[in-house]
């Protein structure tokens, strides 16, 4: 795999961007819950933030995208994101750090990450054959599933030692190094000779209508979009449950994180051998059958006035799960993806589901945040834990259970 041509460093980029995302996603929302006294609700909010461009921006970045070399997309969005998160430091630092402050800058990182996930995900096919893209996709999990083992119990340990604001350095140093890696990539791209003029509403209409009218990707991408919905609403939970609920530290916080990308690594390396022997379709559904009860664990943890040791080992073991299932998951659905979109729509076939299913965050996740709040944690969790089950069994009756891999 590595012997393609621009693969490696590309891969290393990644890799090295993806450490600092896993120390942020503990920093950013410690720094929410305890740092900025946040609620549930304030959780939710902030994550909304960040992906509120996908809702409103996305379509179009698929279709500019599309019209345009990717590379330099990837660098300058790179070194964008490192110096807007060295902002926040700087604003804590001054004491203008707040909740609505932080909001938007999440705002404008959302809109440089979406640029730089469109642009990712069509520069793959260009980097490997279509054949390979599965075993690609998948190492790029593996090596995420590696930052995600170690990114959270540094992040922990750094807002333990430093304080969450300072631990945001890190990200914003990881995205630097990143952009510099992405800019020394050898890669022929070429863009489909156009009029010279942009016809933005066909072009987006093009891509929502491959997507949409696909026998196979139809209905994986609206299950998808539903899984975003609950999913969101779990993973913000998740943190103040963790926090507060079961009284947990940042650091153990890092830890039960670090058991996701244990079996996130565990999950990738096995993703390519059972995707070729079950089929796309088959390995993702079980994958989704396998979420749920990975949150069920995760729900039934005991509170923290009870053994605090055996909370922290039940919901490692809940998120070690859930890991496997996503390692597992998206290099498959993703490979299929890739290999089933011609060259000329990749940027609009990633950014329409990507959009849709980041405009479900932006519901999910504060309505899981105020709800948790009316509610309590348990409860909502659970909501989300049915909802994810209602989604795989829709996905299993659909055409998508026939998906498989190209072969070489």
């Amino acid at each position: 795999m590595f012997a393609h041509q621009g693969f490696a460093r590309f891969w290393l980029a990644e890799t090295v961007s993806g450490f600092g995302s896993y120390v942020t996603t503990v920093a950013i929302q410690v720094l929410v819950v305890l740092t900025l006294r946040g609620s549930a609700a304030d959780v939710g909010f902030v994550n909304a933030a960040r992906w509120l461009p996908y809702l409103l921006l996305g379509l179009v970045v698929g279709a500019l995208v599309d019209r345009r070399r990717r590379q330099p997309v990837l660098v300058v969005t790179d070194l964008g994101r490192a110096v807007l998160l060295g902002v926040i430091p700087l604003l804590w630092f001054l004491d203008r750090l707040t909740l609505p402050v932080l909001m938007g800058v999440m705002v404008v990182f959302g809109t440089l990450s979406l640029l730089n996930d469109a642009a990712t995900q069509s520069l793959l096919p260009r980097l490997v054959p279509r054949s390979a893209l599965l075993a690609a996709n998948a190492r790029l999990d593996q090596s995420a599933s590696v930052a995600q083992t170690s990114g959270p119990v540094v992040g922990g340990a750094l807002v333990t030692a430093l304080g969450a604001p300072l631990a945001v350095l890190v990200d914003s140093l990881s995205y630097l190094v990143s952009g510099v890696l992405t800019a020394t990539v050898r890669v022929s791209e070429t863009v489909a000779p156009r009029d010279g003029k942009l016809h933005l509403r066909r072009e987006i209409g093009e891509g929502l209508a491959f997507v949409y009218r696909h026998r196979v990707l139809s209905p994986f991408a609206i299950t998808t979009h539903g899984w975003f919905l609950f999913n969101s609403a779990l993973t913000t939970v998740f943190v103040p449950f963790a926090l507060i609920g079961l009284g947990l530290s940042a650091f153990e916080l890092g830890v039960v994180l670090a058991a996701a990308g244990v079996g996130g690594l565990l999950g990738s390396l096995a993703a390519t051998r059972l995707g070729l022997r079950w089929g796309a379709g088959r390995t993702v559904i079980g994958c989704q059958i396998l979420m749920p009860v990975a949150w069920a664990i995760v729900v039934l943890a005991p509170g923290r006035e009870e053994a605090h040791v055996l909370a922290l080992v039940v919901v490692a073991c809940g998120q070690f799960l859930y890991g496997i299932a996503l390692g597992v998951s998206n290099a498959n659905s993703m490979g299929y993806r890739q290999a089933a979109t011609p060259d000329a729509l990749q940027g609009r076939m990633n950014t329409t589901m990507r959009s849709v299913n980041r405009a479900m965050i932006v519901v999910g996740a504060p309505v899981g945040g105020l709800l948790a709040d009316a509610l309590g944690f348990r409860p909502v969790m659970w909501i989300g834990a049915a909802g994810l089950v209602l989604v795989a069994l829709a996905l299993a009756l659909s055409p998508f259970r026939h998906a498989v891999h190209e072969a070489d």
